[in-house]
């Protein structure tokens, strides 16, 4: 108690001295006032002759203010309320220093305003307004100093609701008030002690949950309280936890009628719902980012506006009239928006880049001709200095802290310095293109990173697809995936089937509930109140796509496909990643079903067509430097991406492996063909007839289907249905869709009847 004391005193020392510079300077100007009306000459009295000469008798309230407010700030009942009101007397000060002058016109040197209500109104309307004016100025202001009442009723309750003092600081808590085997609940009887030895420092605060099971609670005087877990959740630079004052409508929820329980408070709901043997998670912290301090990279300084003068006499060398309308300065970009002049062509301007960056001396110039929505050609060109668009900075901001989305994700800032955040269901499916070195790995992670900041593990889970190995291995074990990383193909696709099973398993319930999307399914659960749990939304990370489909073929390419027409309803998203922009790997099919598309730098202007169906990706700089084109929105966005080191990603993911266990799919639905099973030709296999009991039941032959039905591998399925074709049994292949079924075997099986 000593070292709180001292530190309070010393916290105190500033007002003191405010309080006592304001009431010298108030008795000084009353000192002043009345030497001049006692007849005192001299600089004594010529603060007063001015403050009289001005305000008349009313002078007498400008010493008394400050005053007034030194008291205030040492009353212990000090209150912004009353603060306030002192400020609003000025109102009346103001109007009766008026007065005086209008009704004493003789007495007092000619002033404006009170000759101009003279001469508009009169002396005496004038005289009867302003006196008014000073009535309604005093009776709103001792309106204000009365607090606001409560209704009779909530003034009863409030009157008798038990009260409760908070818990002392961890630190101030000797070891004997510890109770119980393991040491984490305070004695009850350390309420009243404290109270006795510092009754003034006792907190007094509505009671809240502790109601719920009492009919008739009697007062408390302290509760126990976990130390370790109110420690954890205390505000920083504070002792205890914020306590939050709860509303008489609580009182009255305690004092429900018989038969009716009253609800429960939200801490003990989470409680009782949070399995045994797991912590509750709980987001990040921002302790573990980076800052970078890059100074305010949007200020136009002297070499920006220089570039604008350059930028001028280049295309007024090549017979182009044009002015500088507007110069947006981003952490990477500047963009210059020009206006042609009439009859200037924008082709012969988007034609000048090469020539542009010659006189700017700038690594690469891209023309926007012209900027959508605007009558002006956008030239952007790249800053002297680059700044960093920081993964901290990106999730501070209140347009990612306070976003209602399902899904956010922080892309990055654009031109103009505006961060962009994204819902991934509205996408609703992503993918990432651009060489070695662009930054597609960085993005990829501060999406994932930002899914981990705002969602639990109830309401995303991950499935992440590394061919690689080494790009997503920092994201094993986090409480959010489905499955550890999966970096062989043959898994892949099984994975991906799985989750075609989960989609129709979706869309049962959906169809059930009859609603068209999860986020309908999710909202009218909660109303019913169902005991069946709300369907967490699914993403699907697949970095360097181009590898599974150069290995599996068409039908990889197939899944995908299915997955990107129809998963997106009930939750399942898809983020497709790739360094090969080729049009084997960005087939048509995928690019028709994944509308929103992030190209980064590119070798060439036709892998930028590739990846967004516009030229640009090649202009691009490198280094999360991309271009963003989304589904509501077919005009490319330039950005630049959220940095994340490969530190801060450790950081995150290690703090988030401490916030739970992952809870992984049942490995028996992922079956792998072992080298055990059989390795010979369909012809040979055993489980041929079986196979072909199957196809000729379904009517329709598709390796997939044998693969779940039999529980073999996908190349032994594969094997049987080209044996199946060999034979003549089964048609071709018909890409994604299953082969038809042409006859019956010669081995002698009979095509069973179909009911």
């Amino acid at each position: 108690m000593t070292n709180v004391g001292g530190a309070l005193k010393r916290s105190l020392v500033p007002t003191y001295l405010l309080a006592g510079l304001l009431c010298g300077a108030g008795v000084a100007l009353l000192g002043s006032l009345l030497a001049f009306l006692t007849g005192v000459e001299g600089l004594t009295a010529a603060p007063g002759r001015f403050l009289f000469s001005t305000f008349l008798w009313s002078s007498f309230f400008v010493p008394v203010y400050p005053i007034a407010l030194a008291v205030l700030l040492l009353s212990r009942r000090f209150s912004p309320r009353r603060f306030g009101v002192l400020n609003l007397l000025l109102l009346p000060f103001v109007t009766v220093s008026l007065f005086h002058k209008v009704a004493l016109h003789g007495s007092v040197p000619p002033s404006f305003l009170p000759d101009l209500l003279v001469a508009s109104l009169g002396r005496f309307p004038a005289s009867v307004l302003l006196f008014a004016l000073i009535v309604l100025e005093l009776l709103l202001v001792l309106s204000l100093r009365r607090p606001p009442n409560l209704p009779a009723e909530e003034e009863q309750e409030a009157k008798k609701a038990p009260r409760l003092r908070l818990p002392p600081p961890l630190e101030a808590r000797r070891p004997e008030a510890l109770a119980g085997g393991d040491g984490r609940r305070l004695k009850a009887l350390e309420g009243p002690k404290r109270a006795e030895e510092d009754p003034e420092e006792a907190v007094e605060l509505e009671i809240a949950a502790v109601l719920e099971a009492a009919p008739e609670p009697a007062p408390v005087e302290a509760i126990g309280v976990d130390a370790p877990d109110a420690q954890a959740e205390a505000l920083p630079g504070r002792a205890t936890p914020p306590v939050r004052r709860v509303a008489p409508k609580v009182r009255r929820e305690a004092e429900a009628p018989l038969g009716r329980a009253a609800p429960a408070a939200p801490e003990a709901k989470a409680a009782r719902s949070a399995p045994k043997g797991k912590p509750e998670y709980r987001f990040p912290t921002h302790g573990l980012l980076k800052e970078y301090h890059d100074g305010q990279y949007w200020e136009i300084d002297d070499e920006t506006r220089h570039a604008a003068e350059v930028l001028m006499k280049t295309l007024e060398e090549f017979k182009i009239t044009a002015e500088v309308t507007g110069i947006r300065k981003g952490p990477v970009i500047t963009m210059y928006e020009v206006l042609p002049s009439a009859g200037v062509k924008v082709s012969r301007i988007a034609a000048l880049s090469d020539n542009i960056a010659l006189r700017l001396a700038a690594s690469r110039v891209r023309i926007v001709a012209p900027i959508p929505g605007k009558h002006a050609v956008g030239i952007e060109v790249p800053n002297k200095k680059r700044a960093i668009v920081s993964f901290k900075e990106m999730i501070d901001l209140p347009d990612f802290q306070t976003a209602h989305m399902e899904i956010p994700v922080a892309l990055g800032k654009d031109i103009a310095g505006a961060a962009q955040v994204i819902d991934l269901t509205q996408t609703p499916h992503l993918l990432i293109a651009g060489a070695t070195g662009s930054g597609k790995s960085v993005c990829v992670n501060s999406i994932i990173c930002s899914i981990l900041y705002k969602k639990s593990p109830a309401e995303v889970r991950f499935i992440l697809v590394d061919p690689k190995i080494v790009e997503l291995k920092s994201f094993n074990d986090i409480p959010h995936l489905l499955t550890p990383v999966v970096t062989e193909p043959k898994r892949t696709y099984q994975v991906l089937e799985y989750c075609l099973e989960e989609m129709e398993r979706r869309y049962g319930l959906l169809d059930h509930m009859g609603v068209r999307d999860i986020r309908a399914y999710n909202k009218k659960a909660g109303k019913l109140k169902l005991t069946i749990p709300r369907i967490p939304y699914w993403v699907i990370v697949i970095d360097e796509f181009a590898d599974l489909i150069a290995t599996t073929g068409k039908e990889m390419e197939a899944v995908i496909a299915r997955l990107a027409a129809m998963a997106r309803a009930v939750g399942l998203h898809l983020v497709l990643a790739t360094q090969r922009p080729s049009i084997e790997v960005i087939t048509g099919l995928i690019k028709a079903n994944i509308p929103s598309r992030i190209a980064f730098m590119v070798a060439s202007k036709f892998d930028s067509r590739i990846i967004i169906d516009a030229v640009g990706a090649e202009k691009l700089l490198g280094q999360g430097d991309m271009l963003f084109s989304a589904a509501w929105d077919p005009v490319p966005v330039r950005l630049q991406g959220t940095y994340l080191s490969d530190e801060e990603v450790e950081a995150i993911t290690a703090h988030a492996k401490t916030l739970g266990a992952p809870d992984y799919l049942d490995e028996d639905l992922f079956l792998v063909e072992s080298e055990e099973d059989f390795d010979g030709t369909g012809a040979d296999d055993p489980l041929m007839d079986e196979a072909l009991q199957i196809v000729l039941a379904m009517g329709k032959a598709s390796a997939s289907y044998l693969q779940r039905r039999l529980k073999i591998g996908y190349n032994r399925a594969a094997r049987l249905v080209e044996e199946m074709e060999r034979m003549g049994v089964v048609g071709p292949s018909k890409g994604s869709k299953a082969r038809d079924v042409l006859r019956t075997p010669e081995s002698g099986l009979a095509r069973p009847e179909r009911e």
